[in-house]
């Protein structure tokens, strides 16, 4: 009986004493991330049977468990990949907010200041000081364009930068994770959890989380299988494959992520399989958000620089003899590339390629465009707004959105190609006019009203407007007859190189201009019948300022973004102060819906991390309870054995005597 009583004792003091280490354990870790609360399962011990019954014969320590909850870790693990994907994403965005100042610093101002200057000069188109401001003006114009250009590279170079460490990152945790998937294979046939690797494998996944986000696959072996999304194995067994970041196939100054082949290879992976993480932030952002800021102060460059060199080349300078204006500004040009990926020769050129030239640079689009050749139709090809998805049918040498596309060669099925009609322009934009006279402030045409005429009309404005205008021809209107609310008029264009006259008639309605020979007459007033115009070759260049006027006029011109309808008409557009506005704002309104998105994600982790935490996290005061609990059981099993002792000695005694 003794000894079955020491037994019991034994039995109690040794669980109770792994109770007490469980405890202290407990307590030394409950600070250290990611360690889970660890408990003694107790088991009774099988009786024993006798005459009289069965008899208990103690407690039995079964295992050490700990506090796990597989899908509040998976949970906590996905909800913090969201929260690094937007952190990651709202950091680069507000780095790109800082290209896109306010106020006088801001490209729009600088614009509007540009084109303000032509004001002064044509209110004196005489004064080199004038003119010498608005090429001021004019470089300060370019200089912040391509700053703005130096800026968003500086930004795609850090964005190449943090991806690479992001990708490092993931490789020594996957790496990590496949050697700890050993150690738990190597003891998982002993019946028993190693508790200890566990933690540390939930906690390299919840580090892996910040930077892509994947999902597990228990093994039957022990080992946990990470999965990106989409299938991409990233760990399975003891095997970890590595991930490598290299320059996107479509653009080489931008990265693209993809995973090492089991042969050795690189195979790139589409944005798409990044769901969440910091690596998934930072490829949307490239791929987004930095295009769309490029694409937009692009299409902005394009138009003014090329509306004011168009209106430049419609005037005269004031040089000696007086010649055509000069271009002002010069941009980076329209670029287009051949996938990486394309078909190539023997000698390992492509096969195909694709050049762009601007048709009319007041109809490009702040985007980037994919083409591909068009399966369903031999000799078109596919071509794929990225900015809205936008697909259309194209014959080799379209126009298309301001932009000519000319394929030579014959590409393959697979091949591909990306267009960029505005994503460098900023870059290479600069002055290209230094001699202030240069400046084309005069009309190579004048209006002059009969001074006879009777009726109240008098010239607005005259403005040239296509670059086939021969102003050496002299244009007479005669008003006629009223049409309406209108006027009728004879037209007569006399032509001094062949010594011939022109003729026609039209009406005149209010507000709307007489367009003849390239010009365009605007009147203010009303004619009377009888009354003429003469539109003639300008007698002295030096002080008319008509050129001046219209280039002042292109602050108000909506030159950005205009667009061709079905019909063949031109027409929406902004202005470049509203085109730069418009770009700002995008930016801004990015960014706020990216700093709402990260507080928001940022919230549910924490909210996640609690819940886990409240899950499988020591509680410091209910450890001290249990520890004081099994410290007094641990004394009652002692005595246990010190009344089993004296037992044993009693019945020595007895049977001795």
């Amino acid at each position: 009986m003794g000894s079955a009583l020491m037994s019991i004792g034994t039995r109690a003091m040794t669980a109770n004493y792994a109770k007490l280490q469980t405890i202290s354990n407990n307590i030394s870790n409950a600070n250290v991330a990611g360690y889970s609360r660890q408990d003694v399962l107790l088991e009774t011990s099988k009786g024993q049977f006798s005459g009289a019954g069965f008899f208990g014969k103690g407690v039995n320590v079964v295992t050490v468990t700990r506090s796990a909850d597989k899908f509040l870790t998976a949970e906590s693990a996905t909800t913090k990949a969201t929260a690094s994907m937007d952190a990651a994403r709202l950091g680069a965005l507000q780095a790109l907010e800082n290209v896109f100042p306010t106020g006088e610093d801001g490209v729009g101002y600088a614009a509007s200041q540009f084109l303000n200057g032509m004001v002064d000069m044509a209110s004196n188109p005489q004064d080199l000081s004038a003119r010498q401001v608005v090429l001021s003006r004019a470089s300060e114009l370019a200089a912040r364009f391509a700053n703005a250009g130096v800026q968003l590279d500086t930004l795609q170079a850090g964005v190449n930068a943090d991806l690479k460490t992001s990708v490092d990152s993931v490789n020594q945790i996957a790496a990590n994770i496949a050697g700890i998937n050993q150690e738990i294979a190597k003891v998982n046939g002993v019946g028993h959890s190693a508790n200890d690797l566990l933690d540390q494998r939930d906690q390299l996944i919840s580090q892996l989380s910040q930077f892509v986000q994947v999902t597990t696959l228990p093994a039957e072996d022990g080992t946990l299988g990470v999965f990106m999304a989409g299938g991409q194995r990233l760990v399975l067994g003891n095997q970890a494959t590595p991930l490598a970041v290299a320059p996107d196939p479509m653009d080489s100054s931008r990265s693209a992520v993809g995973i090492m082949e089991a042969g050795g290879g690189l195979r790139l992976l589409s944005q798409d399989t990044f769901t969440g993480g910091e690596i998934a932030g930072l490829l949307k952002f490239q791929n987004q958000d930095l295009v769309d800021a490029r694409t937009g102060l692009g299409q902005m460059a394009a138009a003014i620089s090329a509306r004011v060199n168009q209106q430049q080349s419609l005037g005269l300078d004031l040089r000696n003899p007086p010649g055509s204006g000069a271009p002002l500004f010069s941009v980076g040009p329209p670029t287009a590339g051949n996938a990486s990926t394309n078909a190539k020769d023997a000698s390992g050129n492509f096969l195909a390629g694709v050049s762009l030239t601007v048709a009319d640079a007041t109809q490009l689009e702040a985007s980037e465009y994919d083409l591909a050749a068009d399966p369903a139709n031999a000799g078109q090809y596919l071509l794929t707004r990225r900015s809205d998805g936008l697909v259309r049918s194209i014959a080799n040498g379209a126009t298309v959105d301001g932009m000519t596309v000319n394929v030579t060669g014959t590409p393959g099925g697979n091949d591909r190609f990306l267009l960029q009609p505005v994503t460098r322009t900023v870059n290479g934009m600069k002055t290209v006019l230094s001699d202030p006279k240069g400046l084309a402030a005069a009309s190579p045409v004048a209006a002059t009203a009969n001074v006879n005429n009777t009726g109240t009309a008098k010239v607005d404005s005259l403005t040239v407007v296509n670059a086939g205008i021969d102003p050496a021809r002299t244009a007479t209107f005669t008003f006629g007859a009223a049409n309406g609310s209108g006027r009728d008029y004879s037209w007569s264009l006399f032509d001094p190189a062949t010594n011939t006259t022109t003729t026609g008639t039209g009406t005149w309605q209010a507000g709307q201009p007489i367009a003849l020979n390239g010009f365009e007459l605007q009147l203010k007033g009303v004619p009377a019948s009888g009354d003429s115009i003469v539109v003639a070759p300008t007698e002295f260049p030096a002080t008319n300022n008509g050129n001046a006027l219209a280039l002042a006029a292109l602050r108000d011109e909506k030159m950005v973004g205009r667009r061709t309808d079905a019909y063949g008409n031109v027409g929406g557009g902004v202005t470049a102060t509203d085109a730069y506005a418009g770009v700002m704002s995008g930016v801004g309104v990015a960014v706020q819906g990216a700093k709402s998105a990260a507080q928001i994600s940022a919230g549910v982790a924490d909210t996640m991390a609690q819940q886990l935490a409240s899950k499988t996290g020591v509680n410091l005061d209910e450890e001290a309870a249990q520890l004081m609990q099994f410290q007094q059981s641990y004394q009652a099993a002692a005595k246990v054995l010190q009344v089993a002792q004296q037992v044993f000695d009693t019945l020595l005694r007895a049977a001795g005597a």
